[in-house]
């Protein structure tokens, strides 16, 4: 049975995708679940404007990221840790604290990032953040860490 899916279904099919499954599969899951509908000619024209209005709102969408992330590459986040005389650090900056300035700069709203930190940073000096937005796009962040005499 040809059906066309409606959201996207692992390892079966992705969203808006005309594919040919069993008849079963199609009967007793995808249709029953919405997840997919019987591919018949009224409804291919439905889902082909459906597909070419979600590809305008992801390329809307994709720019929209690509200028938050020129933001974002174009930005140094200061943050001032304790130190000793000796410069040993007391503290460290984590990706809660780089978001939370990320934040109260008004560089970016509620959109969901992901910080490439594995360790948080526990020395004094500059370092590059990779900071990645949905759809692949990728910023690089300057951080700049400042020892304060505690």
């Amino acid at each position: 049975m040809k059906v066309i899916f409606l959201s996207d279904v692992r390892n079966v099919g992705k969203k808006y995708e005309i594919k040919e499954v069993s008849d079963g599969y199609a009967r007793n899951f995808l249709l029953p679940n919405r997840l997919a509908e019987p591919a018949t000619a009224t409804a291919v024209k439905k889902v082909e404007s459906m597909k070419a209005e979600h590809e305008k709102e992801d390329r809307e969408l994709i720019a929209r990221l690509e200028a938050i992330a020129a933001k974002i590459a174009g930005t140094k986040l200061q943050f001032a840790v304790k130190t000793d005389r000796s410069g040993a650090v007391f503290g460290s900056v984590n990706k809660e604290s780089i978001l939370k300035a990320l934040r109260d700069h008004k560089i970016i709203g509620a959109e969901r990032v992901e910080i490439d930190l594995k360790y948080p940073i526990k020395e004094v000096g500059e370092y590059t953040v990779d900071v990645g937005l949905k759809k692949g796009v990728v910023a690089k962040l300057g951080v700049v860490v400042t020892g304060e005499e505690a």
